[in-house]
């Protein structure tokens, strides 16, 4: 027999500091969802089942002896840190569930100048660990919008990506070692190595699980030298996005590796750029960033690259340099987003895919004519590219849309989830991946199988194997 709420709370109360055990209606409420139901907390509506408890744990040792209990008892167990997904990840789809907070975990436990390395609990927000690492001449070379909230556990979780990643890459190419809690409380330790062959690399069966096999509760990262001083930015404008993933292109083949490669078509550029870009034009930047000698080599092909483009303009550095400093958003720039969308009822809303070279433009042309075309109150809708590889690169989907006769709790089936729906139709149609960082969640959950056809297999046998009785964040990843 299932526990009640009750119990919950009083065996929770049992195993840790009573205080450790949150039940406050309101901030239960808050914990239910996460920033893909931004409006209902933003106008205080909500409609997923609140938590039994919010835990507020502060050691290893505590997360596993909750994670036995909830698997002793069935209990779902929805892992939280920051608390800055956007896919309805953190959502507590099941009733009585146990919101698994880290962000107490929040030491620095070591940075270590010698072997490139620092290791943090999985509370510790980025911006923390970047800035102690910058005390020292270092940089952890992750930098995603969420920096100064974000903190390492979800990062490594999600499967985060940060703006320089051209050149450090992801998360999962910064993880050198985890420690994780698995349901029934066991902890798995992976050492911290450069690399090796002992097997499949069981890193990656952490980085991205979005809290449905696991707990994360440290993380060690690389970390690089920190030059600023050597940054050289660089940009053009030009007509057309086949024109611009052209270039970016051929930039990737050519092996070059700038910090930042991005990629805006005219209505996300306006956004960002409309001091001196037209209304028509395409945004090509870049940024280089390391040695003085690499930053310029790379600078100079980049350069010589773009010539071979008469329809690229130059634009003036100081312009991207002035740009590239408010890339960031802290607490300040996410409450004033807040109350704008509470008054004016104008919604802002992203979501990115990942394809090779020959479909991106085609996946783009697609979403943009169909959501055009099928969802009404459309106030702004473009996107940019910014994550580029060999292979191929990421198309970020950036929309705006009025609530049309619509309450805030019905927004996300009224707006979002279709506007996702044709998204990740036409990505799979052209056979991309339907996400490229912010992690499936529960709100792109339901297209798995079809984003992993044969694989799947696989996929659902680590959720078998690791999480027998179905624990851990139900509904995320592997669709309820």
């Amino acid at each position: 027999m299932a526990l009640t709420r009750e119990a919950i709370v009083e065996h929770l109360q049992q195993i840790l500091d009573p205080e450790q055990i949150d039940t406050d209606a309101d901030l239960l409420r808050q914990r239910s969802i996460d920033n893909f139901r931004k409006l209902e907390n933003i106008f205080g509506v909500y409609t997923m089942p609140a938590p039994a408890a919010i835990v507020m744990i502060r050691s290893t040792h505590e997360a596993a002896a909750v994670l036995a209990f909830a698997d002793e008892h069935g209990i779902n167990v929805v892992p939280r840190t920051g608390g800055t997904a956007t896919e309805g990840g953190l959502e507590t789809v099941v009733e009585n569930s146990i919101v698994l907070d880290g962000s107490g975990m929040n030491q620095i436990l070591s940075i270590d100048a010698y072997n490139m390395q620092a290791t943090a609990q999985c509370g510790v927000p980025l911006q923390l660990l970047e800035d102690r690492a910058r005390e020292l001449g270092l940089t952890t070379g992750h930098s995603p919008q969420s920096k100064p909230v974000a903190q390492m556990g979800g990062l490594v979780a999600t499967r985060s990506i940060g703006q320089f990643s051209t050149l450090y890459g992801g998360i999962e190419d910064m993880v050198v070692g985890l420690e994780v809690v698995f349901p029934g409380g066991h902890v798995s330790r992976i050492k911290n190595v450069p690399r090796r062959a002992a097997g499949p690399d069981i890193r990656h069966i952490v980085i991205g699980n979005e809290g449905a096999l696991c707990f994360i509760t440290e993380v060690t990262v690389k970390l690089f030298p920190y030059m600023p001083e050597n940054n050289t930015f660089l940009g053009w404008t030009l007509k057309s996005m086949q024109a611009g993933f052209d270039v970016l292109r051929e930039v990737m083949v050519a092996g070059y590796k700038p910090s930042v490669a991005r990629l805006y078509d005219p209505e996300d550029g306006q956004l960002h750029f409309s001091h001196f870009a037209a209304p028509d034009d395409c945004i090509l930047l870049f940024m280089a960033e390391g040695a003085a000698g690499i930053t310029k080599a790379t600078a100079q092909a980049i350069e010589q690259i773009v010539a071979g483009h008469p329809e690229c303009e130059p634009v003036d550095s100081a312009l991207i340099a002035t740009w590239f400093d408010d890339l960031v958003w802290g607490p300040e720039k996410i409450t004033a987003e807040d109350e704008r969308i509470r008054t004016t009822r104008n919604v802002n809303r992203t979501t990115e895919i990942a394809a090779d070279w020959s479909s991106v433009n085609d996946i783009y042309q697609a979403v943009v004519s169909r959501i055009r075309v099928e969802i009404p109150g459309i106030t702004l809708l473009g996107g940019h590219s910014s994550h580029s590889y060999i292979n191929g690169t990421n198309m970020y989907f950036n929309y705006f849309y009025d609530l049309l006769d619509c309450a805030p709790e019905d927004e996300a089936a009224t707006y979002s989830l279709p506007i996702i729906a044709i998204i990740v139709e036409e990505t799979l149609r052209h056979g991309g991946s339907i996400v490229h960082h912010h992690g499936i969640g529960k709100a792109r959950a339901r297209w798995v199988e079809d984003e992993y056809g044969s694989s799947y297999r696989m996929l659902y046998a680590l959720k078998q194997a690791f999480d027998p009785n179905g624990i851990m964040n139900a509904g995320t990843i592997i669709p309820r």
